[in-house]
Order: structure tokens, then C-alpha cells, then sequence
């Protein structure tokens, strides 16, 4: 009854007309920010960062979070309908942009839509019932867990892949080396920059996104000898009760894990979705369609997207630590605000914290409002013809590309990822599994230093753990598991010829 009531308080603070209209405003430009490549919540939140010394304090909040959680459902719409990708929809690009093949662009549209809804329900309930507790969650987990944390989402390559385990393997380990370059944090030497200035800071995900899908796929529709005809057959945009029922199960699972995931340091939208999407062609009822163009493919990870977003405010304002870029940022409004986030906070600022929490289930249900409705006009991008269409999609790509550092170096980087990307698909090569890599390689070699300096050299500290070796524990089982299934499956192609008679010589 208390969270209840706290909630009941909230709803008081947020449904006044000026935090609805901010909460309105932040989820307007979080859209149309998604839709920008390149352009995400980062760049826009830091833009808009000094308005924040004009608005009232709740207000402001609300709007940046508006922004954040607003983008990742625009990030999915430009990811189904051209395959541009920002870094939390990249899992969308393979079902939902599949499902724009097969013409069934409006029912992946409102299955993220609805998906992105049930996946910010779950998430608000869990940031209202157990924030106080699961943010100490944080507090459990060491280096030598978050590296086990991080095998498990290379374990996961397995099931991203649309091709064979060894090729996903093997763009998974071209992702991690992708991930090296650039300035060691450690040393401070440059590491494979080929001497190249522009390359010290690293490569960019917006880059490598850019590049590997949205460049990529334009590159190949020019090639193909087809011509790219308009969008003019029947939309299918309300799923069917056959539909309802499996969109349902596929985001309550994907919700449960953006939630989890959501709350770790280094977790985020951008790794619950792989592990989502891994998880439903585990136990998907319909797994074996999924990187076809199904709906759980879409809707399992949308949903993760959406939880995940917004759990990751547990760990900003019930311990005070921004878990990713985008939360350092917010973090800086609140101190900008005087408002120091911690465990202190839900006691001091009561109103601030059930307000922003109340605002969230607000904006979930005006976004679910907002662009269901739009997913007609999102239809009419095919309308227009693709020699217009093309070199429209260059110069956003391009823009949004320049926009993040400002490089023009930055374009050219970006066009050659495109080239390589354009090369894996006549290779018939999935970048997901690079994208995996790229994403999990940094983040798994600066925690397996920071572990190996705790223990002094020690490998037993991954082992000696509870987290870290229950979690290797599981891979082992899972890799032994995946050996005895690969040998039952050898075997059984081993056909035996019958012994042959040999004719009696005259």
C-alpha cells in the first residue's frame, strides 16, 4: 500500500499541465531524434543540457528522460523500415527489416510499439517496487563478475547469428578487435592506429552502425538488378488475437531482462537486447523462424530496449552512479538542479523522485499514443521513389555521422565500415555478431584487468566468486551441451553403405 500511495503522490506532481507538457516534449524530440541516423539521445540531451537552467526542476528531468526513453523506440522505426540502426535497435534490423521484405512493415511497427509499451510497464513497476533495494544489486557485482557477464554475451552469438555458429564466431572476434583500437586506458599508447590521428580516440558504434547496415543495404539495392518498387499493397497494422498471443510471452520475457540488465553497470538497452533476442530463439515457441522476419524477433527486443532504459535510472538516483553515457548526462542535471542523487534522495526529494518515476508510465502511454497513429505516415518513406530516397538517406547518415564529434573524418571512416559491410552481405556474412563484439570487447578487457590487478595475477578469483562461477559454471554446461548435440548430429548423417556382392569370376 505505501509504494501505492507513493505512486498516487507521484501521479499528483506529474499530471500538473507544465510536466505534461514537458513530459510531452521530451518524447516528441526522443522520436524524431530516433528517426535521425546517428542523431541519439546522447548529442540531443547534451545540446539541450544548459536549457535546463530555466525550466523548473521536475520539469527538466522529466523532458530529458522523455528524450532518452522517447529514442529508443524512433531508433527501432528507422532499424525496421531502411535498416539504420543507432546502437540499442540494432537486433531490429534482422527480423523487422526482414518483415519490411515480406510487405509487413505497419505489423512490425506496432508490434515494437506495443512491445516498447509492455516493456516500460514492466520496467516502472519494477523501478516503483524495488528501487530502494535492487539498486544496491549494483553494489554485488565486482570485475571478475562483470567478466563473466560478458562471456555469457559472447555465449549469445550463437543465437544472434542467422548463419553458422563458426562464421557468427568469427564476425563476433573481427568486433572485438574493432574494439581495440585506439588509445590503451592503461598504458596511454596508441594501439593499431597505423599512425593515423583521427584513430586514437577508437572507432566510433555510430560509425560501425552507419556503415555496416544503413551504407551497406543502400549499397546493395543499388547493385541489384531489380527495381525497388513503392509500397502500394493492403497494410496490415493491428495484429491479429493469433499475433496478440505471441507478441505477448516474447515481451514479458524481453521485459524481464531489460529490467535486470538495465541495472548493472555496462548493461543497458544496447546488450538486453542481444540477450533478449537470444533468449526467444532459445524457448520461442516459434524459434526456428526467428531471423526470418517474425514477430517474437521484433517484439522480444523492443521490449528489452524500452525496460532497460528506463531501470537504469535505478542505479542514478538510488546510489548516485550513472551506469552509461547518457546517465552521466543526467546526473549533471540533477547537480546542476542542487540535487545530489544517492540513497538519500527518496527521502529528501520525494516529490522529485515518485514524479519522475509517475511521468515515465505518462510518457509510455503518449508515446504508444503518438506513434501507433504515425505508423501509416512511417509507411509513405516507400512511396517515394528509391533513386530520391537514396541519396536522402546518404546525407542524413552523413550528418549524423558528423554531428557526434564534429570530424569529418568521422564520414570517411563511416564509408569505409559501409564498403566492409557491403562486402559481408556478398559473403553472406551477418554483422550483428560483429556489433556484439565491438560492443562487449572493451567492456570485458577493462574488467579482466581491473580484476587480474585485484588479485594479483590470480585466476581463481573468477572461479572463487558466487556470481562469476555460477555464470562460467553455466557456460561450460552450455558449451559441453552445444559438443554433444554438434557429434549426435554428426552421426546421424553418417550413412553406412550396404556391403556389396562380389560377382563370382568365370
Amino acid at each position: 500500500m505505501e509504494v501505492l500511495n507513493n505512486l498516487a503522490f507521484g501521479f499528483s506532481h506529474a499530471l500538473t499541465w507544465h510536466n505534461l507538457m514537458y513530459c510531452a516534449i521530451g518524447c516528441t524530440v526522443g522520436t524524431l531524434v530516433g528517426l535521425l541516423p546517428g542523431l541519439g539521445p546522447l548529442a540531443t540531451i547534451s545540446l539541450l543540457l544548459p536549457l535546463t537552467y530555466s525550466i523548473p526542476t521536475t520539469g527538466a528531468l522529466i523532458m530529458l528522460a522523455g528524450i532518452y526513453y522517447g529514442a529508443q523506440y524512433g531508433d527501432s522505426v528507422s532499424a525496421i523500415t531502411m535498416k539504420i540502426p543507432h546502437a540499442s535497435s540494432i537486433v531490429a534490423c534482422i527480423d523487422g527489416y526482414a518483415m519490411t521484405l515480406k510487405g509487413q512493415t505497419g505489423l512490425a511497427l506496432f508490434t515494437a510499439g506495443f512491445s516498447s509499451f509492455i516493456g516500460g510497464t514492466v520496467s516502472i513497476l519494477v523501478l516503483s517496487f524495488l528501487a530502494p533495494v535492487l539498486g544496491e544489486v549494483a553494489f554485488l557485482f565486482g570485475p571478475a563478475d562483470y567478466v563473466a557477464m560478458m562471456l555469457v554475451g559472447f555465449v549469445c552469438v550463437s543465437f544472434v547469428t542467422t548463419g553458422s555458429l563458426l562464421n557468427g564466431l568469427a564476425m563476433c572476434m573481427i568486433g572485438v578487435l574493432l574494439g581495440t583500437i585506439g588509445t590503451d586506458v592503461n598504458s596511454g599508447m596508441a594501439r593499431f592506429t597505423m599512425d593515423m590521428p583521427f584513430l586514437t580516440d577508437g572507432v566510433g558504434i555510430v560509425s560501425i552502425a552507419l556503415g555496416c547496415f544503413g551504407i551497406a543495404e543502400i549499397t546493395k539495392n543499388l547493385d541489384s538488378r531489380e527495381e525497388r518498387s513503392p509500397f502500394n499493397g493492403k497494410i496490415h497494422l493491428i495484429p491479429t488475437w493469433a499475433e496478440f498471443k505471441r507478441i505477448i510471452p516474447s515481451a514479458l520475457r524481453g521485459s524481464v531482462i531489460g529490467s535486470f540488465l538495465g541495472i548493472l553497470p555496462g548493461g543497458g538497452p544496447t546488450i538486453a537486447q542481444f540477450a533478449a533476442y537470444a533468449l526467444d530463439k532459445k524457448v520461442s515457441k516459434y524459434k526456428h523462424e526467428i531471423g526470418t522476419g517474425c514477430i517474437e524477433g521484433v517484439a522480444g527486443q523492443a521490449a528489452a530496449d524500452e525496460a532497460a532504459a528506463r531501470t537504469s535510472f535505478i542505479p542514478l538516483m538510488s546510489i548516485g552512479i550513472p551506469e552509461n553515457a547518457v546517465m552521466a548526462l543526467m546526473l549533471a542535471a540533477f547537480i546542476i538542479k542542487g540535487i545530489q542523487p544517492g540513497p538519500n534522495m527518496i527521502a529528501s526529494h520525494p516529490e522529485l523522485f515518485w514524479g519522475l518515476v509517475a511521468s515515465m508510465w505518462i510518457g509510455n502511454v503518449f508515446l504508444l499514443v503518438l506513434n501507433v497513429p504515425l505508423v501509416r505516415y512511417w509507411l509513405s518513406v516507400f512511396k517515394i521513389p528509391y533513386s530520391v530516397l537514396f541519396p536522402s538517406i546518404l546525407f542524413f547518415c552523413c550528418i549524423g555521422t558528423y554531428s557526434v564529434n564534429n570530424n569529418l573524418d568521422d564520414v570517411f571512416i563511416t564509408a569505409a565500415f559501409g564498403f566492409m559491410g557491403y562486402m559481408f552481405m556478398r559473403l553472406e556474412l551477418d554483422a550483428a555478431p560483429l556489433m556484439l563484439g565491438f560492443i562487449l570487447g572493451p567492456m570485458l578487457e577493462e574488467n579482466f584487468r581491473r580484476a587480474m590487478l585485484l588479485s594479483r595475477g590470480s585466476f581463481g578469483t573468477f572461479v572463487s566468486r558466487p556470481i562469476s562461477g555460477t555464470l562460467l559454471g553455466l557456460i561450460g554446461i552450455f558449451v559441453l551441451w552445444q559438443v554433444v548435440s554438434f557429434v549426435l548430429q554428426a552421426r546421424k548423417k553418417i550413412v553406412i553403405a550396404p556391403p556389396v556382392a562380389l560377382e563370382p569370376q568365370e
